[in-house]
């Protein structure tokens, strides 16, 4: 595969497509029963067990401000995000992809209320077109150090 083209994990959201480079993710599964924590910010949805690791869940629904019923299409993708896995509830996961360089143009300030900071670019493929979000600008420094702590208070 050539430095031209990247490979995408498309996943849906609100009835938008939304990418993510391969490289970042460690593997998709089926919705699972999340532990709730108490007093974390709405977005965070808790903390699965995950074949003896705990597993920090952000819900990307609530991060993006978007409402959208469970389903059985319903997903957690687990990603490298500042070096620890992460999982991410989405919609529905819907393919691998690659894409050309070519087709991928710079984020706009805004899209539907994300901001630029976690986009990476605007992918177009034909008629279709794929949000590109960059994991390790998905959450503020605040919103790190909140994951860091759910981490070391199960460990501990």
């Amino acid at each position: 595969m050539s430095e031209e083209t990247q490979q995408l994990i498309v996943f849906n959201l609100s009835g938008e497509e939304f990418g993510v480079k391969i490289t970042k993710v460690q593997e998709i599964i089926r919705m699972k029963e999340i532990t709730e924590l108490p007093n974390s910010s709405e977005f965070m949805a808790g903390i699965i067990n995950l074949r003896g690791d705990i597993i920090s869940v952000i819900d990307l629904r609530n991060k993006f401000g978007v409402t959208q019923e469970e389903t059985k299409k319903t997903r957690i993708i687990i990603v490298e995000m500042d070096d620890q896995d992460v999982g991410l509830i989405v919609d529905s996961v819907s393919e691998v992809l690659r894409i050309n360089s070519e087709n991928i143009e710079d984020a706009p300030d805004r899209i539907a209320g994300i901001k630029q900071d976690y986009l990476k670019g605007i992918g177009k493929i034909d008629e279709r077109i794929i949000i590109l979000l960059d994991l390790d600008k998905l959450l503020t420094a605040e919103e790190k150090i909140e994951l860091e702590n759910i981490d070391e208070n199960v460990e501990a």
